[in-house]
């Protein structure tokens, strides 16, 4: 890549407008390591600058123009080659002709619409960056920046509280219950277990949160379970009539916000997983799904007022 860089003769920098006061944000990337990038949201403009610096001052650079991009993509691990472009933003920053300076041009995109929220899975990734391209005969000069989309939410209206009873075989008879169906990313699950009828003998009872992503359609769909949390919940036989309280964080856990039929593409779902454990070490489990949100500090209606006053916001 330093080798085609030097050939090119020119180096392309890329530079936020704000970049100094905005958030950042961490994602995984396909290696498992955590990258930082700037934090944005759906309806945010997105502006900056980009910088061409000429390798030798004095020298010339030709091309066939120069553009910049925002874009929106999925990649499906199991078909690279193609990526799916669900947003694409194009804006001419030079018509074809000479570098002889070092120069600078502005760009803005207004009130960028960004549907889904940044994700890197098992099996896909989506993911929002700008591009600027100088076209060249041979080989084009391309630089790219990621940043990140955070999708907010408001606390939703209807909010009811999950009750279930499990029964094996007339041997065990239990009723759950969690406060709520829907979670915040930063919120606390609340719930009690009832042992109505216990015949077996329980050696301990852990409950898990389960992220379940599946990507493709038909035949081609891949499916993957993770646990990302797991503990113990209760140690020891119960007995009829005892009730087990529930408390679990979500905020100290690496989650997202369940994502359903993103583009058509992809699904990230998440499940309590309530398991028992019999002296014979068999294993009784009920999953439950739970929907998770992200609740932000701002409102999507207050990041729109930021837009500039001539601009309309959609």
């Amino acid at each position: 890549m330093s080798f085609l860089t030097f050939r090119s003769g020119a180096d392309i920098d890329i530079i936020l407008d704000g970049a100094e006061n905005r958030k950042l944000a961490e994602i995984k990337s396909e290696d498992g390591k955590k990258d930082r990038y700037y934090l944005y949201y759906d309806g945010e403009t997105v502006s900056g600058k980009v910088n061409i610096t000429l390798k030798k001052p004095g020298t010339k650079l030709d091309h066939l123009g120069i553009k910049v991009e925002f874009i929106g993509e999925i990649e499906l691990y199991a078909d690279r080659g193609n990526h799916h472009e669900f947003s694409s933003l194009v804006k001419d920053l030079a018509r074809p002709g000479d570098l002889i300076q070092n120069t600078s041009y502005s760009f803005e995109f207004v009130n960028v619409e960004k549907p889904y929220e940044s994700y890197t899975g098992t099996n896909v990734r989506l993911r929002y960056f700008i591009r600027v391209t100088i076209v060249r005969r041979l080989s084009d000069i391309i630089k790219e920046m990621d940043i990140i989309v955070h999708t907010l939410a408001s606390y939703p209206e209807v909010n009811s509280p999950i009750k279930m009873e499990v029964g094996i075989e007339e041997c065990l008879h239990i009723e759950f219950e969690y406060n709520k169906s829907k979670y915040h990313l930063k919120d606390v699950i609340v719930g009690k277990i009832y042992f109505l009828l216990v015949r077996i003998k329980i050696k301990h009872m852990e409950i898990a949160i389960i992220k379940k992503e599946s990507t493709g359609i038909g035949q081609n769909t891949f499916n993957e379970n993770e646990t990302i949390a797991k503990y113990e919940i209760m140690d020891g036989a119960p007995v009829r009539g005892e009730s087990i309280p529930l408390r679990l964080f979500l905020a100290g856990y690496e989650l997202t916000p369940t994502m359903k039929d993103i583009n058509k593409k992809f699904s990230v779902r998440y499940f309590l997983n309530l398991v028992l454990v019999d002296e014979e070490e068999r294993r009784y489990f009920k999953q439950q799904e739970i929907i998770l949100w992200r609740k932000g500090e701002k409102t999507r209606k207050q990041i729109q007022s930021q837009a500039p006053q001539s601009s309309e916001v959609k």
